[in-house]
């Protein structure tokens, strides 16, 4: 399930969200030259998060279907990565599912707190995503790298401000591609169950699936879901929900 669109609108113009796209889109196309070594591989070591880095241990190999591999051998690492780590992915689809989620709920949160609160907001649930994991996973020799966690603080605000607005999604059926409308609530702690589901690994010492981070989705979640309150400014929420409520009954007359 994609969420694409929701019938949330806003009262200021979301620079901070387009911005943060842009900025993003920027970084992997010229510094992690779109997916492509040797640009991809530095990138990540570089300015990619290295648990195991951050804490002094030293790189060991992790088994892969070539055999056993030390990724980033030559990495220094350092605390600033967790901030620098958010701008950078993966793979395409990592970074277009990362930026459908950001627009689709990030414009809102922006619209709550105004431009300069949402970009603290954004880098302190990205930090604290990426610290929940690190903290469970202290000397773990993978890079980690994406803005899931920060987009995950902005899905936890969102259910504490806008639980019942409406988001369209799209589901695929194996060949057959349908859409429904749900309230938000729905697809947030629907979301929220698979990240806590796939976290469980983790959290019971073997090893992480996948190479997802599932640990600082949850993490950057309640960030959000706690933070909101203390960002959010009170003014610009009413204004918010006034322009909602005109935007329903403007659809819904009766």
């Amino acid at each position: 399930m994609f969420p694409y669109r929701d019938e949330n609108p806003t009262i200021l113009t979301p620079y901070v969200t387009v911005g943060i796209v842009v900025v993003t889109c920027l970084v992997w196309l010229f510094y992690q030259r779109a997916g492509m070594d040797p640009g991809m591989t530095q990138s990540v070591c570089d300015l990619g998060v290295i648990p195991g880095r951050l804490f002094g241990y030293p790189p060991e190999p992790i088994m892969t279907q070539r055999g056993p591999v030390t990724l980033c051998p030559d990495a220094v690492g350092g605390w600033h990565t967790i901030l620098t780590s958010i701008f950078l992915h993966g793979g395409w689809f990592h970074l277009i599912g990362n930026m459908l989620f950001l627009w689709v709920f990030g414009n809102n949160i922006e619209d709550a707190m105004g431009h300069a609160r949402f970009v603290g907001f954004y880098l302190l649930c990205g930090v604290l995503a990426a610290l929940a994991q690190i903290m469970m996973q202290r000397s773990s020799p993978v890079p980690m790298v994406g803005a899931s966690g920060a987009i995950s603080g902005i899905m936890g605000a969102y259910l504490v401000l806008y639980p019942k607005a409406r988001v369209h999604m799209l589901i695929f059926l194996g060949f057959f591609i349908t859409t429904i409308t749900v309230p938000a609530y729905i697809v947030l702690l629907y979301w929220l169950f698979l990240q806590a589901l796939g976290s469980l690994p983790a959290l019971t010492g073997a090893a992480s699936g996948g190479g997802v981070a599932f640990l600082a989705h949850v993490g950057g979640f309640v960030a959000g879901f706690v933070l909101i309150k203390l960002f959010a400014k009170s003014e610009l929420v009413e204004a918010h929900k006034r322009r909602r409520m005109v935007e329903v009954h403007r659809r819904r007359p009766w």
